[in-house]
């Protein structure tokens, strides 16, 4: 079965960093294009960053500048990486995969920033 498993949220205070991880198993990761989501209350899903097998990326304008994403092929993990750190960033922040119309989603890890 596709897993997904997030890691790495927390509280920070505005400008702050943090390191988000997604531990992928259970499909052929390194051909995969896999992403980050984010939801924050009251608001839609967006698209945060996405990242192709052979690691061409796109970020949503919003994060431009702000948010890395990456991927390690042997270790079957994706990464979010994120500098200065905005209130508006406050999320619950969500591994994606999507093969051929077909999503699959981790559980989620809440993100905070907040003084």
């Amino acid at each position: 079965q596709v897993q997904l498993v997030e890691s790495g949220g927390g509280l920070v205070q505005p400008g702050g960093s943090l390191r988000l991880s997604c531990a992928a198993s259970g499909f052929i990761f390194n051909i995969n294009p896999m992403g980050w989501y984010r939801q924050a209350p009251g608001k839609q899903r967006e698209l945060v960053a996405r990242i192709t097998g052979s690691g061409t990326t796109i970020y949503g304008d919003s994060v431009k500048g702000r948010f890395t994403i990456s991927r390690d092929n042997v270790k079957k993990t994706v990464y979010l990486q994120m500098h200065n750190l905005e209130p508006e960033d406050t999320a619950v922040y969500y591994c994606n995969r999507n093969w051929y119309g077909n999503n699959y989603w981790g559980q989620g890890t809440q993100v905070t920033v907040s003084s």
